[in-house]
């Protein structure tokens, strides 16, 4: 008994020890450094900033008017076409069959104005010579111009199914990239569905949407800055349109931006900020504004957050709720107050309730 109480005795110094052992090492865990910044207040930004989507100026989704299946699709999706190219035929067999109609129509509509032009002069001759009655000269007359409408009838007829093979067979409208097919061989092709789109390759724009406090600032032909998102490259632009109404996009205006020479790199599609430099600015009401570096910001899924410093000079993660950008700059609508300090940079990686020690 001795001995087990012994043993029992040895194990609770060996546990109490360990325990401390590593409350010890928890307690000299060196703290990590960061550096703080408060936050500006009243910042008057040189410039608006607005989202936008880069997109070619030419840019189309092809249909036709006829119904009927599609019989070959000429090209593929990233494929530069030329003006007039052929990209998708539809099958035409009933157009072949309207037009051997109408050319059957107008050999019988010529027979019958060759014939009546003939009687017609015929009996323009006897009523000179006074062989023939003025109602004779004019019943005949008639039949000419009856005639003669019949064929040109017929002639027009056939013009418009040549006109209807123009839509049997859809050629590109100016060269460019074809960006999308949305049919297969087979496919049923109707009047109006689009069958193929095409972007022009010769010069891209952006479309973006500013709002209704900002939109009084940008004038037409400014120039600004775009800075594109996934490559992080900067290109000047020259605001190209300026939509007066908000109508229909939810109380944004439109402001579409020509971009100069890019390079392959920059492709339809990419997302983009907009930098619209505003000199005047300053002598606007002035706004309390939130703002913080956009590399401050810590994002996990849809949620954006920083790093504050909390008692006992720990790091707490705060949830925020953003705004407009403005350049490398993000404006805070809530989650954060006025002077509030946070963490801009750190040495180690940032947990809620780390240890850390100010710069």
């Amino acid at each position: 008994m001795k001995k087990i109480i012994a043993i029992l005795s040895i194990s609770v110094v060996f546990l109490t020890s360990c325990g401390e052992n590593k409350k010890e090492q928890i307690i000299k865990e060196p703290a990590i450094a960061v550096k703080v910044s408060g936050v500006s207040e009243n910042n008057n930004s040189p410039f608006v900033t607005a989202s936008g989507k880069i997109e070619a100026e030419n840019s189309a989704n092809l249909s036709t008017r006829m119904m009927g299946y599609v019989t070959k699709i000429h090209v593929k999706v990233g494929q530069k076409v030329g003006a007039g190219q052929l990209l998708v035929s539809i099958n035409n067999s009933d157009l072949l069959a309207k037009k051997a109609q109408v050319d059957a129509s107008i050999l019988q509509a010529t027979a019958g104005y060759n014939n009546a032009k003939k009687d017609y002069d015929r009996f323009v001759n006897l009523f000179k010579q006074q062989s023939a009655s003025q109602k004779e000269l004019d019943d005949m007359t008639a039949r000419y111009e009856m005639a003669k409408a019949g064929l040109e009838g017929a002639k027009q007829m056939r013009n418009e199914v040549l006109a209807q093979f123009s839509y049997s067979n859809i050629t590109a409208p100016f060269s460019g990239t074809v960006t999308n097919t949305f049919v297969k061989e087979g496919d049923m092709a109707n009047p109006g569905m689009p069958l193929v789109s095409v972007e022009g390759a010769s010069r891209l724009q952006v479309t973006a949407m500013v709002s209704e406090n900002d939109i009084a600032s940008i004038k037409k032909g400014m120039t600004v800055k775009v800075l594109v998102k996934s490559s992080n490259v900067t290109l000047n632009g020259k605001v190209s349109e300026v939509s007066l109404s908000a109508t229909n996009t939810g109380g944004q205006y439109l402001v579409k931006v020509n971009l100069d020479k890019t390079d392959n790199s920059i492709l339809s599609g990419m997302f983009v900020n907009v930098q619209f430099p505003v000199e005047n600015k300053t002598q606007t009401v002035q706004t309390d504004k939130v703002l913080v570096p956009e590399n401050a910001l810590v994002k996990q899924g849809q949620l954006t957050g920083i790093y504050t410093i909390g008692t006992g000079n720990v790091a707490i993660l705060r949830w925020l709720r953003i705004g407009k950008i403005f350049g490398n700059q993000v404006e805070v609508l809530s989650g954060l107050s006025a002077n509030e300090q946070y963490i801009v940079s750190a040495d180690g990686k940032l947990y809620n309730g780390v240890k850390v020690s100010i710069n």
